[in-house]
């Protein structure tokens, strides 16, 4: 079948080929529905969060539950779900827009809502069968009833699948009794329903259930947490003393819960970096418009190089940030409609087009996550001070960002996993590393070309760039594969090191490619300061890997390899025209202190 629609590359293979700036989505695409979706959950954000954040600083779960009520009876909780069950039906790009701009009035509705609407929500609209997801999908998705998820354990927390959990069968095989113990589960204080991982018999993976929480059914809560950052999301121990729950309520089948675990848990790290992204947006606001107001020495601080630099540094990782994090959830989207038009059922499609893509929602948890917690960290400087104190928002922003890093896989397991998952797809040749990975090598054999190459076009050099980023990063994955083979995963500083390359590839190549779309259709001089910001976020990108390249290579190299692939870095980490950074970081933070705002 002959096919003109855009090429939709599969998960991983951003790096082995070449995208189209034309063939992605940028937030500049939002549709009109998708605008009218975003003013309004803007709107209730404004309302119903913002201003009672001081009541979510002082722990008051009950507003916690009160406000969720509300997102329910506005859709906001339902708008992945399929109208068949309740909800609003819409695509991927639209439960990242809902999504992010609910997450940033506070960590802890935005902890609440993810729970609920993924984790507590998605196994069953994914894994259930038409009687459960008839039964309690609808309820989810109106906020009548709110869900938790039961994975981890006192035991087990990212080696997911060693809880200790147990599913028994009674002796007339109607029901199986649960006994355990299960921690750190958000929204345990005020659910109706919780998603229950146990073991039945020695079964090498763990099983999935749906489980209501019913008190006399020997389920017991153990007291609220007391947390560094998200105070007024509820956080609980549960505890299971010979729970019975009817067979018919086991989801999916058999030892398939590992896997249900690891599916939904994509989701959420996509759904988290949405969740970081607003964020980022209102503190470089809350932070410009304090520096612009703040005086020293009789000048607005905001006049200084110092906070200068802070405020475009703050504004580019939001920026990339958008870029990456809307450009893999319009693949996602695609893959979808793509499944679905192939005739999968809606359930198979959805699975399959996010699983297609957990590299990068792994990468996006990992950056982004970083990028707020760093922004936080910036924000409470500019403040000085007042930054440390409770009467600015900067210090609760820091601490409801930390959590970022931990939750949905911590970032040390993320970044392990997108490699890995990488090289298991090249194994079973859904991306062809080996070919580009032996095409570097021979590269570095060879004698580099002398010519002076044609840059008049924007991007140009930048293009060549992220080309020869992804040439480091082929280069010392291929060379680490072929020494260790199946061992790689037992050299977790090596993956890491690899992984922070792959990032950072992802991310730099995304906010070109967006940068370049919308000067492509909106003008050059309208795109100035995004061009700069695309421009800084690469050079920043560019130390990194060169950093990681360097780390890895000395790691497992020696000898005449060590100094050959230490040449091939140098080359490709090398500019022709080097960017003036200092002019770039300028630029981009005269622009946000004149408009006394995040404004791209």
């Amino acid at each position: 079948m002959e096919t003109t629609e855009k090429q939709i590359l599969r998960g991983g293979q951003f790096l082995v080929k070449e995208t189209n700036c034309e063939d992605i989505f940028t937030p500049e695409d939002f549709n009109e529905e998708q605008k009218m979706m975003r003013d309004s959950v803007i709107e209730f954000n404004d309302r119903e969060i913002i201003p009672h954040k001081p009541r979510f600083e002082a722990k008051d779960y009950a507003l916690t539950e009160e406000v969720m009520r509300k997102a329910g009876e506005m859709g906001f909780l339902g708008v992945a779900v399929p109208e068949a069950y309740g909800g609003l039906g819409m695509g991927f790009v639209s439960t990242m827009i809902v999504c992010e701009y609910i997450s940033s009035g506070t960590g802890s509705f935005s902890t609440a809502f993810g729970a609920h609407t993924g984790i507590g929500t998605m196994p069953i609209t994914l894994y259930g069968t038409e009687e459960q997801k008839q039964k309690y999908v609808p309820k989810l998705a109106t906020g009548e009833w709110f869900g938790a998820y039961c994975l981890t354990e006192p035991g087990a927390g990212s080696d997911a699948n060693s809880g200790k959990t147990t599913a028994t069968l009674s002796s007339d095989g109607k029901s199986y009794k649960i006994n355990g113990q299960k921690m750190w589960i958000s929204n345990a204080g005020f659910c109706k329903l919780f998603i229950v991982f146990a073991r039945i018999e020695n079964d090498k993976n763990i099983t999935g259930f749906i489980v209501e929480n019913d008190p006399s059914n020997g389920i017991t809560l153990g007291e609220e947490e007391h947390k560094l950052g998200i105070r007024a999301s509820s956080t609980r121990q549960v505890f299971f003393n010979d729970t019975v729950v009817p067979v018919e309520n086991m989801l999916s089948e058999r030892g398939n819960g590992f896997k249900i675990a690891m599916n939904a848990l994509n989701v959420g790290r996509i759904k988290l970096a949405a969740a970081c992204l607003d964020s980022q947006r209102r503190i470089t606001t809350s932070a410009v418009q304090y520096a612009n107001e703040r005086k020293q020495f009789n000048t607005p601080i905001s006049d200084f190089g110092a906070i200068k630099y802070k405020l475009a540094e703050m504004a580019t990782n939001a920026y990339a940030g958008e870029s990456a994090a809307y450009r893999a959830a319009k693949n996602i989207e695609d893959r979808i409609a793509m499944r679905e038009a192939a005739g999968n059922s809606h359930q198979e499609a959805e699975l399959k087009g996010v699983e297609e893509y957990a590299i990068e929602c792994s990468i996006l948890k990992v950056a982004v996550s970083e990028d707020v917690q760093n922004c936080a960290d910036e924000g409470i400087q500019i403040f000085g001070g007042m930054g440390f104190s409770e009467e600015t928002p900067m210090e609760a922003a820091w601490r409801d960002a930390r959590i970022a890093r931990i939750y949905e896989g911590t970032n040390e397991i993320n970044r392990m996993l997108s490699v890995g998952m990488l090289v298991k797809k090249a194994m079973k040749g859904h991306v062809d590393l080996l070919g580009p990975a032996t095409a570097v090598q021979n590269e570095l054999m060879g004698i580099p070309s002398f010519d002076t190459p044609d840059y008049s076009e924007l991007f140009a050099e930048e293009k060549e760039m992220i080309a020869k980023l992804k040439k480091v990063f082929l280069m010392v994955a291929g060379a680490a594969v072929q020494k260790f083979g199946p061992d790689l995963d037992g050299h977790q500083q090596l993956l890491i090191a690899a992984s922070d390359i792959l990032i950072e590839i992802y991310m730099a190549e995304s906010t070109i490619l967006r940068t370049e779309k919308n000067a492509k259709r909106f003008g050059e001089k309208e795109q100035e300061i995004q061009i700069a910001m695309a421009k800084l976020y690469l050079y920043n990108a560019v130390s990194i890997v060169e950093k990681n390249g360097k780390e890895s290579i000395i790691s497992f190299a020696e000898g005449d390899e060590q100094r050959m692939m230490l040449m091939g870095l140098k080359r490709f980490v090398k500019y022709t025209n080097y960017p003036d950074i200092v002019d770039l970081r300028k630029a981009i933070a005269e622009k946000v202190k004149a408009e006394n705002k995040y404004c791209f």
